[in-house]
């Protein structure tokens, strides 16, 4: 008897009793929309931490707990007049509008000064906010409450900077709340592009693979409801963990991707185990056994590369991580049991509008099957040729995915910043602000001062730092300023950088301010000082994903390696599959530097050009497109053990393996490349980098990977490929072969496709 927790027996049990599948998943999904309705908004935040306790944090928690307004949120207004200058009467006057509009939200604005205020009273403290030509000025406003009380009245603020503005001048504002407005309304801009690019065109290509309407929405439909299913789920996780708004984008990639990937795999070996002659639940009872069990497996691999991600200590990558690992699981749930339910409700009327006569099936032998699914057709001849030269394939194959890494030694990495947004009124307020003031103004190092104002190695520490900054050409000349608190035990010195806070060129002035300003100052003196500030805190992530990134990889490539050696029972197959993984990333990290930070072909493709890659970009990538290919591996390598397992002869068992999944594995990854596709259209350069990236290594994947290096790399090797050292035949035997068919002795070899003896 089957047992229920198999793969064939969920399937067996889902498919007897539709209805009560259907309905426990219908259950589940008004839960997760209404817990996620009801919670999932209060839980997601656009802060990114970093658990570590790095020094940019030691900084933050002293300003938080000791000085009052220190952390306080602040917005920087521009005005700008290309015909008028601060000097003329106008001007000022629509500077004054500005001021008096602001000051009436004190609910809002907790604080400002102009530059004729200051140039009143302090003429020499003035000039850092006007202009060199004297057509743009700064208005430094301070805003009231927490960044949620902040962003809740931030359209106030607007209205009070645009309401009445004079003709012919730019009133426009960049800062804390500004910045993350857009980043989030972008966000969902481009997740709504994504959804309606990809899942219609997703919609489009599984019509054509099924040649039916009613089996190419199966795979959407499971991908849909796994969606909404893991959003709620997140929200629960939302309600004990800090998550990034982040993570509906990547349950959204992910669960488009996989849910369409799985329930593909699924259905497709349904029908083709109706046209071997199974009956209805047989067919599906088959598919569970195989096709599903595949799935299990597979879904396995992209969990357990996607908990490496849990090691960077990091909200984002922990977020990133969580919403993608739900949503996986989710979809794997939804395949082992709401596929089997719908086949089983359905039944051959998933073929509609078409009419299949499976019941025909039955009189063509399962010997002429097989060998045509081996000499016929496209991938037939694409079997032949790779097969009959493997060498040659391997040479190529491998010579290209290494051309196409190599522009991976020029990367560079940063953190997203106003200068990446779209056009818009905050990118616009950057562009004015680099130009005519210092980008360096968003982001001020703060250099926190543990010690009593009374204590003279303190003071006198601070005296040396502020002589050496005044002197430092990376310090925009007047900006240093020293704050103390009111118990007068802890201070804090802010300066401007005269390069934008989110560049290499920023983290290199934190290191060298940590190496060298910092310790000559207070050298000695046993005086803690800690460079904190927006850039020091990239600085830090910058160094925790260097530091943890050999670590992900060890554990990734470890996992999956015991993974895939415990189902094929073999070590040949793992090694092989992490070497040809690594390949494809490899070609995706260079064609990412190739494209977006050297600018080859970035305006073609709509791409923004940028100095540096996300910094998460690259671990994030390599997490997700390992499991993601490990998906086509098991179910490529799975076809190509059962028949292996049946016949014992290896060639005929690669070609048959890729004949029978090459057309599935290229529509999956068709549509994969599609829902990837759609996230880089959008206008974010952090969705553009991950979008494309996971696009084009699923697709360097599933035709240079899995149609010539696999095969290739299998016949040249023989049956070494299943070779299992003898101290490791103690290791269970998992199988995801699904069980042995009997085959005609009249199955023609085709060890004549590469020479090799028919029983071997």
């Amino acid at each position: 008897m089957t047992s229920r927790l198999s793969t064939r027996g969920l399937a067996r049990f889902s498919s007897r009793r539709p209805w009560l599948v259907i309905a426990a998943w219908l259950v589940a999904l008004v839960i997760s929309g209404v817990v996620a309705a009801t919670s999932l908004g209060g839980v997601l935040t656009s802060d990114i931490t970093l658990t570590n306790d790095p020094e940019s944090l030691q900084g933050f928690d002293l300003l938080d707990e000791r000085m009052e307004g220190a952390t306080a949120l602040s917005e920087t207004v521009i005005i700008r007049s290309d015909a008028a200058t601060v000097d003329d009467p106008a001007f000022r006057t629509e500077v004054d509008r500005v001021a008096a509009g602001l000051r009436a939200l004190p609910e809002v604005v907790a604080g400002l000064v102009t530059y004729y205020e200051i140039n009143a009273s302090a003429p020499d403290q003035a000039g850092g906010l006007v202009s060199e030509d004297r057509h743009a000025t700064l208005i430094p406003v301070t805003l009231t409450g927490t960044f949620d009380e902040a962003t809740e009245r931030f359209d106030q603020f607007e209205g009070a900077l645009h309401g009445g503005a004079a003709t012919g001048y730019q009133v426009l504002s960049i800062g804390d709340v500004s910045v993350d407005e857009t980043f989030n309304s972008t966000s969902e801009s481009d997740l709504q592009t994504a959804e309606l690019f990809g899942l219609p065109i997703a919609l489009v290509i599984l019509v054509i693979f099924f040649g039916a309407l009613v089996a190419a929405g199966i795979p959407v439909l499971l991908s849909l409801i796994s969606i909404g299913v893991a959003v709620g789920l997140t929200a629960v996780v939302g309600q004990v963990f800090e998550l990034s708004f982040f993570v509906v984008n990547m349950i959204t990639t992910i669960g488009l991707a996989v849910g369409i990937d799985y329930a593909l795999f699924t259905v497709e070996r349904y029908r083709e185990e109706r046209r071997r002659g199974l009956d209805k639940l047989a067919a599906i009872e088959m598919a569970g056994a195989t096709s599903s069990k595949a799935v299990f497996f597979s879904g396995l691999t992209v969990v357990l590369a996607l908990l490496g991600m849990y090691l960077i200590p990091s909200s984002i990558f922990f977020s990133l991580g969580t919403g993608a690992i739900l949503v996986a699981i989710v979809a794997v749930v939804a395949t082992l049991t709401l596929v089997p339910a719908v086949l089983g409700l359905l039944g051959d009327r998933i073929d509609w509008p078409r009419r299949r006569n499976y019941d025909a099936a039955t009189a063509v032998r399962q010997d002429a099957l097989d060998h045509e699914a081996i000499h016929r057709g496209f991938w037939g001849r694409i079997t032949r040729i790779v097969m009959g030269r493997p060498v040659v394939a391997i040479v190529l194959g491998v010579g290209l995915l290494l051309a196409l890494a190599t522009p991976l030694i020029n990367i560079e990495r940063g953190a997203a910043g106003a200068s990446s947004l779209p056009p818009s009124d905050v990118r616009s307020a950057y562009t004015i602000l680099e130009r005519d003031f210092s980008a360096g103004r968003l982001a001020p190092v703060r250099i926190v001062i543990d010690g009593a104002r009374t204590d003279p190695d303190v003071t006198g520490g601070i005296d040396r730092l502020l002589t050496t900054l005044s002197s430092d050409a990376s310090v925009v000349p007047g900006s240093t300023e020293t704050i103390w608190n009111a118990a007068g035990d802890l201070a804090e010195v802010q300066l401007l950088l005269t390069v934008d806070g989110a560049s290499d060129a920023a983290y290199a002035q934190i290191d060298r301010f940590r190496d060298t300003i910092v310790p000559a100052a207070f050298g000695g003196t046993g005086i803690e000082a800690y460079v904190s500030g927006e850039s020091a805190f990239n600085a830090d992530f910058l160094s925790a994903v260097d530091a943890w990134s050999p670590a992900v990889f060890v554990f990734v490539l470890g996992l999956s390696f015991i993974l895939l050696m415990l189902v094929f029972r073999s070590v040949v197959i793992p090694a092989k599959a992490i070497v040809l993984n690594l390949l494809s990333v490899g070609a995706a990290y260079g064609l990412l530097v190739l494209v977006f930070q050297e600018g080859v072909g970035a305006s073609l493709l709509g791409f923004q050009q940028t100095p540096a890659i996300e910094s998460w970009v690259p671990i994030f990538l390599f997490c997700v497109l390992f499991g993601l290919s490990m998906d086509y591996h098991v179910f490529l390598l799975s076809r190509i053990k059962e028949r292996f397992d049946e016949t014992g002869n290896n060639q005929e068992s690669v070609a048959y393996g890729l004949q029978a999944t090459a057309r599935i594995i290229t529509g999956a990854a068709l549509i994969m490349v599609v829902v990837f596709g759609g996230f880089a259209m959008g206008d974010l350069v952090a969705f553009q980098q991950m979008g494309f990236g996971l696009a084009i290594a699923i697709a360097l994947d599933a035709t240079i990977v899995r149609s010539v290096l696999v095969p290739a790399g299998m016949a040249l090797l023989g049956k070494w490929n299943w070779y299992l050292p003898s101290w490791l035949q103690w290791l269970p035997e998992i199988g995801i072969e699904g069980p042995p068919r009997r085959l005609s002795s009249q199955t023609p070899s085709p060890g004549s496709l590469a020479g090799e003896p028919a029983g071997d």
